[in-house]
């Protein structure tokens, strides 16, 4: 198999475009940038400093961004290989929208305006945070991983799994082991996850030249390790309350996502032919989702404004 070795030669590249904000708004990727923010608001919720809540909204800001400029720069990259396959062939640089130069320099501009945003109303060490992940991501992962490595998801999760360190930082000044927990969990999350959805579009990563896990090394062996990284995740979910920065309706509901997590992967390995394994692995990816963003959800009720509020009014007035 011959895989697509980096360069970005989609055609028209060049040429200027007229497109309208919500194209823009679609290189921001929303759906994971509002993942980003979910996680670094929990980072920032369980740090144990006080801190403004007008500063923490321009942080948790900045972070979005960096996240969605993030999302520009994989898909200014990325065009060659979405305009390949059905579920990103509609993004606004292979359909033709954005312009490629213009989604480059989108992401570059944003991407600085929100490091040096991070850094002025927060301090350097989150902003760096903040820098390394968005090269991590645009760079290592997207330009180098994805294209030349079955294992890209499982290292390039890494970038997905910052935010929480980042948020933490952007409180503290320094990275806590509350917040490395949390990138341990979204880290793991990440292969199976991902992976559940690949099973699904292997032809279509396969004719696109990009070595996913199930066209690279099998359907058999991603099921394997879908199974076991569901099985390592099922404990690392639990730290929070284990280590006591949670309470114990977080600890019922990780316990039983964790569980559900395992089951559905099971049925991932079991059932492998036809319309069934589609099932099963669709079912395992919506699961994936719904646990991920029940187990921080669940972390910033417990932490939520008001508690910060109070941590706020104290570090004032105590």
């Amino acid at each position: 198999m011959t895989f697509v070795t980096g360069q970005n030669d989609f055609p028209d590249q060049t040429r200027l475009s007229l497109a309208e904000p919500r194209d823009f708004f679609a290189l921001l990727k929303p759906r994971v940038m509002s993942l980003v923010v979910l996680t670094a608001l929990a980072g920032m919720m369980l740090s144990p400093a006080p801190v403004h809540p007008v500063l923490a909204f321009a942080s948790l800001l900045a972070i979005a961004v960096g996240a969605g400029a993030s999302g520009a720069l994989n898909m200014w990259y990325d065009a060659d290989i979405d305009a390949l396959m059905t579920r990103t062939k509609t993004r606004p640089v292979p359909s033709g929208r954005v312009a490629a130069g213009e989604a480059l320099s989108f992401g570059l501009v944003l991407s600085a305006l929100s490091v040096f945003t991070l850094g002025i109303m927060s301090n350097w060490l989150a902003a760096s945070l903040l820098a390394f992940t968005i090269f991590f991501y645009a760079v290592i992962y997207t330009m180098w991983l994805k294209r030349w490595t079955p294992q890209n998801i499982v290292i390039g999760g890494a970038a997905g799994a910052f935010p929480p360190v980042v948020g933490c930082a952007a409180v503290t000044g320094s990275v806590s082991i509350e917040s490395i927990v949390l990138f341990a969990i979204i880290f793991i999350w990440t292969p199976p996850h991902f992976w559940a959805l690949a099973l699904v579009k292997s032809d279509e990563y396969a004719r696109a030249g990009v070595p996913m896990m199930p066209n690279a090394k099998g359907e058999r062996r991603t099921r394997i390790e879908i199974l076991i990284y569901s099985i390592l995740l099922a404990p690392v979910g639990v730290l929070p309350w284990a280590m006591g920065f949670a309470s114990i309706v977080y600890g019922v509901i990780a316990v039983a996502g964790g569980a559900g997590m395992i089951w559905y992967a099971w049925r991932v390995l079991r059932d492998t032919e036809g319309a069934n394994a589609r099932k099963a692995s669709m079912s395992l990816f919506g699961f994936s989702i719904l646990y991920l963003f029940a187990l921080f959800l669940t972390i910033v009720a417990e932490n939520g404004p008001a508690q910060m509020l109070v941590r706020a009014f104290g570090a004032v007035f105590g």
